[in-house]
């Protein structure tokens, strides 16, 4: 048992096992989605989502997601929150200050969504699976921005990077995307999550300044994190992270056969033992630290999507905190009923 944890803690963690009645069905046996399923999905969450955040995420002008903003509008001296990158070399030599672009505010842009859907994210230990809520918020995401004008993207990655679809606007273009993500075929299994062949495959791709949106669990074979600082330094990166509650505390359930859900690997485990739901859990803490930390030397933002949470609110939670943050960046302090906080 010991050697198990200790093997789960490297390339397959243990918070990918789930139990055999959750598996995924054999190759061939995936049933397919009725006609018009898609359709059905987007006027669903046109009503109990996209109507409560409509106008958060995408303003007139001052919004959290912006584009590339190409027109040059003035030169200011630099401040400590600025972009190194908008340095205007040139001027800062001849009057020995150093200066920075500011540019006019582009309200279109182009969003990218790198779309992790390897057999990881089949798991769920509720109502919904991870793969249903990483469909609902690219959906959600997605129509959101396209009714604003702006065009969305997707790469999809199974056991590689298998589907590109490129950047369009309009509703047709979102139902495209959600049909390709429930119309997918089975991941073998026996083959490792490699996110980093997504990361890489998306800097190649995507050569214009967009946001990008990293939709994955973060289950992966290590070497990642690389890629993912370098996307960042291109782009405006948001790692979107999907979790499901029993990845990171395990209840006491008696004796459970777990399936590793991309190796098939199966180990009978006793949930009734104390400390083996204290090593599950001191394990799962472990991982949670070390992706944060992974996440904030990228230097991307992250946001968490349960299952057993609400997709609005999670969204809500963290437009807010961008909010603040930008707040702050640019000199301002915080909000009256929040210096208490």
């Amino acid at each position: 048992m010991k050697s198990w944890l200790r093997k789960r803690t490297g390339a397959a963690p243990p918070e990918r096992a789930q139990p055999v009645s959750g598996g995924r069905a054999p190759a061939g046996d995936a049933p397919s989605a009725p006609p018009g399923e898609a359709e059905h999905v987007l006027r669903r969450l046109e009503w109990t989502a996209i109507r409560r955040l409509d106008g958060l995420l995408q303003g007139d002008y001052r919004t959290l997601l912006r584009g590339s903003g190409l027109d040059l509008a003035d030169l200011r001296e630099y401040q400590h929150h600025d972009d190194v990158r908008h340095i205007d070399w040139n001027v800062t030599a001849r009057l020995q200050m150093p200066h920075v672009r500011v540019f006019t505010e582009d309200r279109e842009m182009a969003a990218w969504f790198l779309l992790d859907l390897s057999p990881s994210v089949d798991f769920g230990s509720g109502e919904q699976r991870k793969r249903n809520v990483s469909a609902e918020f690219v959906t959600v995401l997605a129509r959101m921005l396209t009714r604003h004008g702006n065009r969305v993207g997707a790469m999809l990655y199974g056991s590689g990077v298998d589907t590109v679809i490129p950047t369009r606007g309009g509703r047709r273009h979102v139902l495209h995307l959600l049909h390709s993500m429930q119309h997918r075929p089975v991941t073998p299994e026996g083959r490792i999550t490699r996110l980093r062949d997504l990361l890489e495959s998306g800097a190649n791709l995507v050569k214009r300044r967009s946001t990008v949106f990293v939709v994955s669990d973060f289950i992966s074979e290590p070497g990642w994190e690389r890629p993912l600082a370098l996307l960042a330094r291109r782009h405006e990166v948001v790692a979107v992270r999907v979790v499901d509650p029993l990845e990171l505390d395990l209840p006491d359930l008696g004796l459970l056969t777990m399936r590793d859900a991309e190796t098939g690997e199966q180990v009978l485990v006793d949930t009734h033992d104390a400390g083996f739901r204290k090593r599950f859990a001191r394990i799962a803490a472990q991982r949670e630290a070390e992706l944060r930390e992974s996440f904030v030397r990228a230097g991307v933002d992250v946001l968490e999507l349960s299952t057993d949470d609400d997709l609005v609110q999670a969204v809500v939670r963290f437009t807010d905190m961008r909010k603040r943050r930008a707040r702050l960046a640019a000199g301002g302090g915080f909000p009256a009923h929040l210096r208490a906080a």
